[in-house]
């Protein structure tokens, strides 16, 4: 009998829960970041073996939420967890976090699902730390998402805990979510990494237009920031930084689907969109008690 079922990876911020569904996946689906709080939704992925899948959700990081960008991060979070047949609570070795996920989710009761603790970032650790860790966390994971130390043995127990069940989708997919999603990821996570200070936290992604049948696949796609002294920021003089910001994120977009893109990219000022409900329903946030259609 197959097995399969929601594996929801949380935790706090910056804990490595992108970069280990990307290792799990063997592909980059979800966007990685120094900066914290990159993960603004759900990520998705399946992972499918001989007779075990499971359908793989990255999560934002657990915050207490300072706008309403942050309650709808947290209420994609909690909603994950509430799902999950298995849970990995991920955290940052070397913070050596002590707390329960429903302490650091701030849950009033504990999760229904089983939750395996996944200690991560070992690769920078010491031996003597990691031997401390074992004892601190005798259950715990021991892992690196970066060389993938570990991965395969907390992948293990998760499939064990999984449910008997058929396949839930074709077993040669490794998401659900579309290309123009994607695509729109790629493109903030290349102005997360060329943006300092504030602006980083007030940009958002558009995919206006994504137009396939000829070469190049032509995309039309719009950076959001709050306001204007972002705007000119995020354009830069002579309009150098959009135009990198561009050109590398053409780079990875073609990497991803395999082909030639022509990248039309702009950018606008929708002010104060991550407190605004109605500008986060239209970039796909829900809010607190609103569920996915």
């Amino acid at each position: 009998m197959t097995h399969a079922g929601i594996v929801t990876v949380a935790g706090k911020p910056n804990a490595g829960k992108s970069t280990l569904l990307n290792r799990i996946i063997g592909q980059k689906l979800s966007i990685v970041s120094a900066k914290p709080q990159s993960t603004r939704d759900r990520i998705v992925g399946i992972h499918t073996d001989a007779e075990v899948q499971m359908i793989i959700l990255d999560t934002p990081g657990l915050l207490n939420p300072a706008y309403p960008l942050q309650q709808a991060m947290r209420a994609t979070s909690l909603l994950a967890v509430e799902e999950a047949d298995v849970l990995i609570h991920l955290v940052d070795a070397t913070e050596d976090e002590a707390t329960s996920l429903a302490e650091a989710a701030g849950l009033s009761v504990p999760p229904r699902a089983p939750v395996l603790l996944a200690l991560n970032k070992i690769d920078t650790l010491t031996s003597a730390t990691r031997d401390a860790l074992k004892v601190r966390h005798p259950d715990g994971h021991l892992i690196s998402a970066i060389t993938g130390e570990g991965v395969d043995s907390l992948m293990a127990a998760a499939a064990k805990l999984l449910p008997e069940s058929p396949f839930l989708y074709p077993d040669d997919e490794i998401s659900t979510q579309t290309m123009r999603f994607f695509v729109g990821e790629l493109i903030r996570e290349t102005a997360l990494e060329q943006l300092e200070d504030e602006v980083p936290y007030s940009v958002a992604c558009e995919v206006e237009e994504y137009r396939e049948g000829r070469t190049p696949i032509y995309i039309r796609a719009v950076l959001y920031v709050e306001r204007e002294s972002q705007k000119r920021i995020l354009i830069g003089a002579r309009a150098e930084r959009v135009r990198e910001i561009g050109r590398t994120s053409r780079e990875k977009i073609q990497e991803l689907i395999g082909e030639a893109v022509y990248l039309d990219l702009w950018v606008k000022v929708l002010s104060n969109w991550r407190k605004n409900a109605t500008a986060l329903r239209r970039f796909g946030y829900r809010l607190p008690k609103e569920r996915r259609p």
